[in-house]
C-alpha cells in the first residue's frame, strides 16, 4: 500500500508544476488528481469483487503493471488530457486501486476481536506513503524535473511491488465471524435500516468528510506557497500531516475495537472540524506546522472506521463489495474535495472560501454519524430490554 500510494502523492507534489507547462489555471490542474482519484475509487470497487472470488493476489499482480505504465506514460504525455488518462486509467483505475480497499478488505477477514487494530495497520501504509513520498517527489522535480522523476518512479514502483505482491498468495480462512452483527440484531435489517438505506449513509457520509479532508492534503503545498513559503516547506507539512495520520490509524484501530466504528468515525470527524477551523486562522509556518500535525492526528482514523462499520453490520461475504462502495464515496469526496477547493481558489483568488467549504462538508458527516449512532444506541438498549 506505501509503494502503491506514490501516485497518488507525486500528484498532488505535481499540481504546480504540471499546471504551469501545460499552461492551465489552478483549478483545472486538480483535475489529473480528481480522475486519479474516480479511478481509484471504481477499481477498488470492482477489484475488491475480484480479490473475494479469486483472491487478493491477482489484483495486485495486475497493479504491479498498471501503476508503473501510468508513470512512464504521464512522463512522455505531450498534451495534458494523455497526461491525465494515464494517471487516472493506468495508475488509478487498473493500479493504485488494488492496494487499498482490497487489501483492507482482504485482512479483514483474518482478524476478530482485533480486527480494528489490524485494518488501522494496514490502511496507515497510506499515510505512510503521504509522509514518505512527497519530500522525496519534491527533491527530485526540483533537481531533475518532473518528467523524469515520474519515469524513475515507474522503474522503481515496479520492482518493488511485483515481488511483494508474491507474498500474498494465501486465501483467507472461511470462519465463523463472532464479532459481526455488533449486537445490532438481525444483519439483514441492520440498525433496522434496509440494507441499501444504511449503505447509502454511509456513502453519503464519507463523501462528507473525505471532501473536507481533501482540502488541507490536496492544497497545503499551493498554500503554503501563496502564503511565502518555500514549497518544500508545502512538502513538508504534507509529510507531517501524513505522518501524523499512520498515528491516528493504529491510534483509531486500537479505540474502535473497545468503542466501535460509529463512535470512532464521531470523533475523528469532531476532530477535523476542529482543525480545519484553525486553518482559518493559522498562517504562520509554525501555526502551519502545528496545524498539519494535528489535523493528521484529526482525521486519520476515520476512513478506517467505515470498514469496521461494514464488517459489524453486514455479513462477511458482502465485505468485499460493501467496503469497496464505501471507500469509492470516501475517494469521490477527495477527488470533489480537492477539484472544488482549487476550483473556488480561481474564483476569489483565496483559500479562505475553500475552508469553509470543507468544514460544510465536514459538518454533513458529522450529521450523519451522529445520527447512525444514537439509532445504534436505541436498538441496543431495545434488544437488551
Amino acid at each position: 500500500m506505501t509503494v502503491g500510494g506514490s501516485a497518488m502523492y507525486s500528484l498532488i507534489v505535481a499540481l504546480k508544476p504540471v499546471g504551469a507547462e501545460f499552461e492551465v489555471s489552478r483549478g483545472v490542474a486538480s483535475v489529473p488528481y480528481m480522475l486519479f482519484m474516480l479511478g481509484f475509487g471504481v477499481g477498488g470497487v470492482a477489484l475488491g469483487r475480484v480479490a473475494d472470488r479469486f483472491g487478493i493476489l491477482l489484483p495486485v499482480v495486475m497493479a504491479s503493471i498498471a501503476l508503473p505504465a501510468g508513470f512512464v506514460a504521464a512522463a512522455y504525455a505531450t498534451t495534458f488530457w494523455r497526461f491525465n488518462l494515464a494517471m487516472g486509467l493506468l495508475s488509478g483505475l487498473f493500479g493504485a486501486s488494488a492496494t487499498f480497499s482490497p487489501v483492507v478488505s482482504d485482512i479483514s477477514h483474518w482478524y476478530f476481536r482485533r480486527r480494528g487494530l489490524a485494518v488501522g495497520i494496514v490502511i496507515s501504509g497510506s499515510y505512510l506513503a503521504g509522509a514518505v513520498w512527497p519530500p522525496i517527489v519534491q527533491y527530485f522535480f526540483d533537481t531533475i524535473g518532473w518528467r523524469d522523476t515520474f519515469v524513475g518512479l515507474g522503474i522503481f514502483t515496479f520492482s518493488l511491488m511485483l515481488p511483494l505482491s508474491a507474498l500474498l498468495y494465501r486465501k483467507p480462512p472461511v470462519q465463523q465471524d463472532p464479532m459481526a452483527s455488533g449486537g445490532a440484531g438481525d444483519q439483514s435489517r441492520p440498525l433496522g435500516f434496509r440494507a441499501p438505506k444504511l449503505q447509502c449513509l454511509l456513502c453519503t457520509a464519507g463523501v462528507g468528510c473525505c471532501a473536507a479532508m481533501a482540502m488541507p492534503q490536496v492544497h497545503i503545498v499551493a498554500y503554503a506557497t501563496d502564503l511565502g513559503f518555500a514549497a518544500a516547506r508545502g512538502a513538508e507539512m504534507l509529510s507531517l500531516m501524513l505522518g501524523f495520520g499512520i498515528v491516528s490509524r493504529l491510534t483509531s484501530g486500537w479505540i474502535s475495537d473497545r468503542i466501535g466504528g460509529l463512535n470512532t468515525l464521531l470523533l475523528g470527524s469532531f476532530f477535523q472540524f476542529v482543525v480545519l477551523a484553525g486553518f482559518l486562522i493559522g498562517d504562520t509556518l509554525t501555526a502551519l506546522y502545528l496545524l498539519s500535525m494535528a489535523f493528521g492526528l484529526a482525521q486519520g482514523g476515520i476512513v478506517p472506521s467505515y470498514a469496521i462499520i461494514i464488517r459489524t453490520y453486514f455479513p462477511s461475504r458482502e465485505a468485499g463489495g460493501r467496503i469497496g462502495m464505501v471507500f469509492l464515496f470516501t475517494i469521490l469526496g477527495m477527488a470533489l474535495g480537492g477539484w472544488m477547493a482549487g476550483a473556488l481558489y480561481d474564483l476569489t483568488g483565496s483559500y479562505t472560501v475553500s475552508f469553509l467549504n470543507a468544514i460544510a462538508f465536514n459538518i454533513l458527516n458529522m450529521i450523519i454519524a451522529g445520527t447512525l449512532l444514537m439509532r445504534a444506541k436505541a436498538r441496543t438498549a431495545a434488544l437488551a430490554v
